[in-house]
Order: C-alpha cells, then structure tokens, then sequence
C-alpha cells in the first residue's frame, strides 16, 4: 500500500511538473485588422476580418499558431457612397488582392521568442497564392494578442501603382508597403 501511494504521490508530481501545450483559438466576432495603404497624394484605410485561427502556448511561449482572413471582407473605411464602393471593388479585383480566386491570406507562425513583453516572430504569409517569410513584434496579455507590421505587397505579386514596376506615375504611385494593426481576442 505505502509503494502504491509512493507512486501516485510521485506521478502526481511528475504531471504537474510538465506544462502542456495549449490552443487558443481566435474569437473572430471579436477580432479584426485595420489596415492602412498610402500613396504620394494621401492614405486610405479600413478594416479586415478574421475567418479563422488558433495560438499554441507552452506556458507563456508561443509555440505555433496559424491565422486566416476573409479577403472579400475588406472594406475601406475612410470614404463614403461611390468612393468607398469603387475603392472596395478595386482592392477585390486582380488588380490588388483577386478574391473572386483568392478568398482568404494565411500566416502560419513558424517562430517566436519572448524578448521582456514582447514576441519576436516569424512565419509565412500567403497572399494571393503566394508565400513569403514574415517577422514582426507582437503582445500577449491575457486573451489579447496585438501587433503593428507592414507588408510589402510586391512579394505577393501585388504590383500595381508600384513605382518599382511601372515609370511615369507621377502622383499615382502608391506604397509598395502597407500596414496592418491587428488586435486579436481568443
């Protein structure tokens, strides 16, 4: 009787020991992307939603994770009426994001160092069919997990206004960069 105890106390303290992974998957309803595109004569913005997602954590380390956005929900939030409608139109067509073929962009988290408050991470990024390497910095506290990045476009075969493509655009050039602030809730 006293090994069978012996045994369970030592298992018992051998489980608790271990941290086990966990998932946390997004919130979507209560989750979302603001994202800013800018140009020589000014700056459009507006919002992205999430379709779907999840984090792993080891204990307060980021282990993994894996994210997807809605792409036919961009909407331009700094227009009105027939502006914001063209606007959103153009960003759904070939010339920008295709989503009548591309319905969702993916990150996959494949790296992350906690560094104090703040998570250096690297993934892969898949707009429009195409994958690049990412990094960026990101908060966890509690169940919020923010960041503020920028996305070169070009790498996703986003060229259009691009002053590295195209010659004499004048003041119709737009940034290849366009940046993001997500605000995540699990």
């Amino acid at each position: 009787m006293k090994i069978k105890n012996l045994v369970l106390v030592a298992i018992i303290a051998l489980t608790s020991s271990i941290t086990f992974a966990q998932k946390k998957s997004i919130n979507v309803s209560n989750s979302g992307i603001e994202w800013v595109g800018k140009k020589i004569t000014g700056q459009h913005s507006g919002t992205l939603q999430f379709s779907r997602g999840y984090i792993t954590l080891n204990g307060d380390q980021i282990t993994g994770g894996s994210f997807t956005v809605n792409m036919n929900s961009v909407a331009v939030t700094d227009l009105e009426g027939k502006g914001k409608t063209n606007l959103e139109g153009h960003l759904k067509s070939d010339d920008f994001f295709g989503v009548a073929k591309y319905k969702t962009a993916t990150l996959i988290i494949k790296k992350a160092k906690k560094v104090g408050s703040i998570y250096k991470i690297s993934g892969d990024l898949t707009i429009k069919g195409k994958t690049s390497s990412i990094s960026f910095e990101a908060t966890l506290k509690g169940n919020n997990f923010t960041s503020s990045l920028k996305v070169d476009r070009t790498k996703y075969g986003i060229r259009y206004g691009s002053g590295s493509f195209f010659e004499n655009l004048g003041d119709k050039a737009i940034d290849n960069e366009f940046e993001l602030k997500v605000n995540i809730k699990f």
